[in-house]
């Protein structure tokens, strides 16, 4: 046998390169996946006792509902058109987009191969980037049951999670992530480099954010959460220590869901955004704690949470684009603007979200995706969505790429707004989406799951219900004092 040529090497070379990037990948997705237990501990802390199990079954369940989704239709749809994927092999199986022209522009809409994984696309590089993408989706299916918890039905919870699966974030991941049109901004029109979400601020985060807002307004508040007059009466959570350590099971698993989007162990800007990562969640928490004692007197410990939450939503766009003082800054933005965020949901919108989910994954998942339009420097990004150079935003000499963030955080409102109403509105013609009063009041544990999650300990069962964090509540009694 001859001594290996050239060619040879190569060829060996790339196949060991796309190895490495898909052993990257598949071990930053394990970690995504165990973020499910943090939303777990974090939604549940924030409840009532009364509803523990209940809402510890939805973020259980919800896991198995979109892997079931997402495998049948939404995987399909979302990345069924991606074309030759350059870190896994250039396998290029997933070509197959629904495009309409105008004006001689391509928009692309959705994916049209892929589905239930057949073995015609049943490849190395197919399934890694079904099982990414399926944690990213299953994130956001996760976090409406935060903002609707303590009154919703679990038929319409399993419904809605179907909906969130198959339709409602693949297109829109489609239009970002898939060669959709937000991507193709840039190419198309001259918006920079299109719609650039580097790890899902805007396709995960902020569509679980303005699903939470939609349909917790059209489920209405919990029973006493709001009085005759208007008032707010503060619910408080019932097991802090659960909504740290679940705070933490989520940061650890960020440093899956952002360094991982490089979808290459060959690119090494995986570290920067790791370390801007922990930079944006470490000043997200912090700003947040001297925000809260600054407001309500003392520093809340569910703020520093939501805190450290919203800084991690807001830099998983821009932590590959960004330097570290503009990481520090996107989460010190964070940590106030959840503060004040929930508190304008609750008293003035008049919705009540338990948890802060619209605040922390919708609002700053927009501040997320407009920061990389502000803050990229620059010093990475070149040739994304196919458009020549490296990713600049407003201060660093391009204003299009500003517009094309604003264009796809525009897009996702209308769109995931307007869909997710309807689908939640059919639902409820269809199976009702709230328990009655009764079971409201007695608690979902029994009513809906058959079980307590603290059956020796009567403690909590008839505590008053959570606003967005306890720090809402000094907040209802200053005023009330003040009244």
């Amino acid at each position: 046998m001859g001594e290996p040529t050239i060619a040879d090497v190569a060829k060996q070379l790339a196949d060991t390169q796309t190895a490495l990037n898909i052993v990257w990948t598949m071990v930053a997705a394990f970690l995504v996946m165990f973020m499910q237990a943090g939303f777990a501990l974090v939604e549940t802390g924030l409840v009532r006792g009364k509803n523990a199990a209940h809402t510890m079954g939805m973020n259980f369940l919800v896991y198995s509902i979109g892997i079931i989704g997402f495998y049948f239709i939404g995987f399909g749809l979302q990345m069924g058109g991606v074309g030759a994927m350059a870190t896994f092999g250039n396998d290029a199986t997933l070509s197959k987009e629904f495009i309409i022209h105008i004006a001689g522009k391509e928009f692309g809409l959705f994916g049209m191969s892929g589905f239930m994984l057949t073995p015609a696309v049943f490849t190395p590089g197919v399934v890694t980037m079904f099982f990414f993408q399926m944690v990213f989706m299953d994130t956001t299916c996760t976090i409406p049951t935060g903002a609707l918890c303590e009154r919703w039905k679990l038929s319409s919870f399993i419904l809605f999670s179907l909906a969130i699966s198959t339709i409602i974030y693949p297109v829109y991941g489609n239009w970002v992530w898939g060669g959709g049109w937000l991507a193709m901004l840039g190419k198309n029109f001259g918006l920079g480099h299109g719609h650039v979400d580097f790890a899902g601020s805007s396709v995960v985060h902020m569509t679980g954010g303005v699903l939470a807002l939609v349909c917790a307004k059209l489920l209405g508040a919990r029973h006493g959460k709001y009085g005759k007059n208007g008032e707010v009466n503060a619910i408080p959570p019932h097991n802090i220590p659960m909504v740290v350590l679940g705070t933490f099971v989520l940061a650890f698993g960020w440093f899956g869901f952002n360094p991982g989007s490089t979808l290459s162990g060959m690119d090494t800007r995986f570290a920067v955004a790791a370390v801007n990562t922990m930079l944006a969640s470490a000043s997200g928490a912090f700003v947040a704690a001297l925000y809260s004692k600054m407001k309500f007197g003392k520093p809340d410990v569910t703020w520093m949470c939501n805190g450290m939450l919203a800084g991690l939503v807001a830099i998983t766009a821009p932590c590959a684009f960004v330097s570290s003082a503009g990481a520090l800054f996107i989460g010190a933005v964070s940590g106030v603007l959840v503060i004040e965020a929930a508190l304008f949901i609750e008293r003035k919108l008049k919705i009540d979200d338990p948890v802060g989910a619209a605040a922390v994954h919708g609002v700053n998942g927009a501040w997320g995706v407009l920061s990389v339009g502000l803050f990229a420097d620059g010093t990475y990004g070149g040739g994304w969505n196919g458009v020549d150079g490296t990713v600049k935003g407003l201060f660093y000499g391009d204003s299009s790429q500003f517009i094309a963030q604003v264009i796809g955080t525009t897009a996702n409102i209308v769109y995931v707004g307007v869909l997710g109403a309807v689908c939640f509105a059919v639902i409820d013609k269809v199976v009702g989406n709230r328990v009655t009063l009764e079971d409201e009041i007695g608690g979902l544990d029994i009513a809906e799951v058959g079980m307590e999650a603290y059956p020796s300990d009567n403690t909590h069962a008839g505590a008053p219900a959570t606003a967005a964090s306890s720090g809402a509540m000094a907040m209802a009694m200053a005023t009330n004092d003040a009244e």
